[in-house]
């Protein structure tokens, strides 16, 4: 089902472990998220492990919204995925490198609609989120590497 996934990639001067830290803990997903719409957490955040659920307050456009995410694929320091109800879902791949000799990680954010019911991806599809992905999360792997790198 490649055809139903948007991915982009970067090359970050961190290790897999620090990365994957960030990305495990929903209280700093707002301040890495290129789209503008992860506003905060809601409720307790604790540490995501697979099957964890966390909450978020989201806006788009003027519009507020909360939604309840579910983490379905969960591999410590390489793999993190979750979906909320319309299924489709935001995984992370995080691959160990080197950059002039120091640790880096390629970041892989990936659009997977794949998981959804037909109905659900066509309606995504239809309303252009697929193309309008990878802009996005270019601009969070931009900002995942400003808060990392630093």
């Amino acid at each position: 089902m490649a055809d139903k996934v948007v991915s982009v990639s970067r090359v970050i001067k961190a290790s897999p472990e620090v990365i994957f830290d960030l990305l495990a803990d929903p209280a700093r997903h707002a301040e890495i998220d290129g789209s503008g719409m992860v506003q905060n957490t809601r409720g307790e955040s604790t540490r995501l492990a697979l099957g964890s659920t966390f909450g978020m307050d989201m806006k788009m456009g003027p519009m507020p919204y909360r939604i309840t995410n579910t983490v379905k694929e969960f591999e410590e320091n390489r793999l993190i995925a979750w979906a909320h109800f319309g299924g489709h879902r935001w995984r992370y791949e995080l691959e160990p490198t080197e950059v002039d000799g120091a640790a880096a990680t390629e970041v892989t954010e990936s659009f997977d609609w794949s998981t959804c019911n037909p109905i659900t991806g066509k309606g995504l599809e239809f309303a252009g989120y697929p193309k309008k992905h990878p802009a996005n999360m270019t601009a969070t792997l931009e900002r995942l590497a400003e808060v990392v790198e630093n």
